[in-house]
């Protein structure tokens, strides 16, 4: 019988409990670790990372390509292979509005990598 833990699974992700224990309390199993690294590898990208500040910060919680592309000195094809590297690696969701595209954050994974991510203090501290 294996004492790993069970493997986390891509709906694990948006649930609103901790995938498993942050890094600083256990080792993170292997299965984990890889259903979690490409989000970490997309959020490891300046121009990613800048994206999804802008979309999980957005006011009425989703913005369009249209506010998103004009942010940077970038072609909107580059902008689009970033945008849809974030929803392939279920950061984002995106809705079709006509001609415009409306991305929002997905509350559930991201709670689930800064969980993992929690350094708790120090007993002593």
């Amino acid at each position: 019988m294996s004492k790993q833990s069970p493997v986390l699974s891509l709906t694990d992700l948006n649930a609103g409990t901790p995938c498993c224990a942050p890094m600083s309390e256990q080792r993170i199993p292997a299965q984990t670790a890889a259903v979690l690294a490409p989000a970490f590898k997309a959020l490891g990208d300046p121009v990613r990372l800048q994206l999804m500040s802008m979309i999980a910060s957005a006011p009425a919680g989703e913005i369009c390509v249209c506010d998103l592309t004009p942010a940077f000195d970038l072609s909107g094809p580059t902008i689009s292979h970033h945008l849809k590297t974030l929803r392939e690696t279920g950061l984002v969701d995106a809705e079709r509005r006509g001609t415009w595209v409306y991305y929002r954050a997905r509350p559930g994974i991201m709670r689930q990598l800064a969980s993992l991510l929690q350094i708790g203090m120090p007993a002593s501290a």
